[in-house]
């Protein structure tokens, strides 16, 4: 799978997208991300597991706990990805505004003109 694919596909579960809101404030380890959720460590630990074969986090040891850690890298790239299409939008809600000027234009009676 190509990396896009893995980041989409992470970014897809609101729990995954959830525990990366979290690691914006820093690193945390797997009873710290589980905690504000209603799911044990080892489902927590899958999750994280997705989201670090998508690039999104490297995860580390530090005496016992084992940390995870945000690497927003990838989601530049998906970002970047989806900008392409922010002019595409932009220009057919322009096309939109016109279309419903002209149709505005065509409703309007004789002696508003």
């Amino acid at each position: 799978m190509d990396r896009l694919s893995g980041v989409f596909g992470a970014l897809a579960d609101p729990t995954r997208r959830e525990i990366l809101r979290v690691l914006t404030r820093g690193d945390a380890s797997v009873g710290e991300l589980a905690a504000p959720f209603a799911m044990s460590q080892p489902a927590v630990s899958k999750h994280l597991k997705v989201l670090e074969q998508a690039g999104l986090i490297t995860r580390t040891r530090r005496a016992t706990a084992r940390l995870s850690h945000l690497e927003a890298e990838p989601m530049r790239e998906a970002v970047s990805w989806l900008m392409d299409y922010r002019a595409y939008w932009g220009e057919s809600f322009d096309r939109l505004d016109d279309l419903l000027d002209e149709l505005q234009d065509r409703t309007e009676p004789e002696d508003d003109r």
